[in-house]
C-alpha cells in the first residue's frame, strides 16, 4: 500500500507546550511531525486485553501520544503474567488488569485519556462499544473473542490489527473488511477446541509479547498518521528461537458471505463440550479416580492427589490399558475441552464410567 495513503485519523487539536517537548522525538520525523502527532492526539483507540500483548501496545500508545486510549479486560492480574505481562507489578496482584493498566498509564503519560472497562466484550456489547473507536486492536487470547472481534469490526467497517503468540511463535496482521481482507478470510474456521493449547497450557516465551505487541502498537501508529506500508494483505509470522520473519500474502475471499450478524460464539468455536460428558465432582461416589489428561510439563508443576497421569496425546495414541474400568474415572485439565474430547475417546473405546470435570480445574486449587 502506498505510503502517499490517507491517514486514518484527522488533524486534531494545536499541542501544547508540554506536548511539544514530550513527543519531540517523533517531531524531528519528517513523515509524522506536528500533523501526525497532532492525528495521534485526536485518535480513539479500543484496545482488547491488557494481558501479554495488551501490556506493550497500551504503553507504546500511552507514549505515543494516543489521545483516547481504551482497554477492555475482566481478568485480573496473577503472579504468573508477571512474566510476560509487564504493564503490571508486584503491588497489582489480585487486582484488575484494566485499573492495574489505568494507573501505569498516568504514571507514564497523564496527558492521554484512559478508559478502564472492567467487563468481557461479548456478542451484545461489542457493537455499541466498536462504534465508538477509530481502530480496534485485538490482543485476545483465545479463538471465540478474536472471532467477535473480527466480525464486529466487519459490520462496522473497522480496522482491526491483530496479534497472536504461543510458545515461541508469533503473528500480526492488519485486517480491514472493504479495504483488503478480514480475519474470517485468512481463518475460515476455528480449529478444534482441545486441538490448540492456551498459553497457560503451553507456555509463552515473555520476550514474544514485547516483539509482537510492539509490532502491533506501530501498525495502529502508522495507520493513524499515514506513515509507511501497512501490513494489509500481508502476515507477519514471527519464530523467537530463530529470530525470523517471514510473510504470507493473504487476500479476501471472493466466496465468503460478508458478516451480517454476531452470533454464539462460544458454540461456533466448540468451547461449550456435551453435556453427557461433563459433571461436577460432588456428583460422583466416594471412591472415583481422578485422571489428570494435562502434557508432562504441565503436571511438572503439580497435579490433583492421588490423580494418575495421562496426557491426552496418549489417549489419543491408544495408550490407556492401565486405566481401571472398574471404577468412574473423572477426567481433568486446565479448562475441561481436553479432558472432554478424552472422554469422548474413551467412552468410544469401550469405557462407560468416564466424564469430565465441567469447567476444568485450576492448579491452584491444589497448589
Amino acid at each position: 500500500m502506498s505510503s502517499l495513503r490517507d491517514p486514518l485519523v484527522e488533524i486534531g487539536p494545536e499541542l501544547s507546550a508540554e506536548e511539544l517537548q514530550r513527543y519531540s522525538r517523533h517531531l524531528l520525523l519528517p513523515e509524522v511531525g506536528v500533523p501526525g502527532q497532532r492525528r495521534l492526539k485526536n485518535a480513539r483507540v479500543l484496545v482488547i486485553g491488557a494481558g501479554g500483548l495488551g501490556s506493550p501496545v497500551i504503553s507504546y500508545l500511552a507514549a505515543a501520544g494516543v489521545g483516547s486510549l481504551a482497554v477492555i479486560d475482566d481478568d485480573v492480574v496473577d503472579v504468573s503474567n508477571l512474566q510476560r505481562q509487564v504493564l503490571h507489578g508486584v503491588a497489582s496482584v489480585g487486582a484488575a488488569k484494566v485499573d492495574s493498566a489505568a494507573g501505569a498509564v498516568r504514571d507514564l503519560n497523564p496527558l492521554v485519556s484512559f478508559e478502564a472497562i472492567e467487563d468481557r466484550l461479548t456478542s451484545s456489547n461489542a457493537l455499541e462499544l466498536f462504534s465508538r473507536f477509530d481502530l480496534v486492536i485485538d490482543g485476545s487470547d483465545n479463538f471465540a473473542t478474536r472471532y467477535l472481534v473480527s466480525d464486529a469490526c466487519e459490520i462496522l467497517r473497522k480496522p482491526l490489527v491483530w496479534g497472536s503468540i504461543l510458545r515461541f511463535d508469533g503473528q500480526v496482521s492488519l485486517f480491514w473488511a472493504g479495504h483488503g481482507p478480514s480475519y474470517r478470510d485468512v481463518f475460515p474456521e476455528p480449529p478444534p477446541a482441545d486441538a490448540v493449547p492456551s498459553c497457560s497450557e503451553a507456555g509463552v516465551f515473555g520476550m514474544l509479547c514485547g516483539v509482537i505487541g510492539s509490532a502491533m502498537a506501530g501498525e495502529a501508529i502508522k495507520l493513524i498518521t499515514g506513515v509507511g506500508s501497512l501490513l494489509l494483505g500481508r502476515l507477519q509470522v514471527y519464530d523467537a528461537l530463530e529470530s525470523s520473519w517471514r510473510t504470507v500474502r493473504v487476500s479476501p475471499d471472493p466466496e465468503r458471505q460478508p458478516v451480517t450478524s454476531l452470533i454464539d460464539y462460544q458454540e461456533f468455536c466448540g468451547i461449550q463440550p456435551p453435556a453427557s460428558v461433563a459433571i461436577d465432582a460432588s456428583s460422583l461416589a466416594p471412591g472415583f479416580q481422578w485422571i489428570d489428561v494435562r502434557s508432562p510439563s504441565e503436571t511438572a508443576l503439580g497435579t490433583m492427589p492421588r490423580a494418575i497421569l495421562l496426557p491426552k496425546a496418549q489417549i489419543d495414541a491408544g495408550e490407556y490399558s492401565s486405566l481401571p474400568r472398574d471404577v468412574d474415572l473423572l477426567l481433568f485439565c486446565r479448562t475441561g475441552m481436553r479432558s472432554a474430547a478424552a472422554v469422548l475417546a474413551l467412552r468410544a473405546a469401550g469405557f462407560e464410567r468416564v466424564w469430565s470435570v465441567a469447567g476444568g480445574v485450576d492448579p491452584e486449587d491444589w497448589a
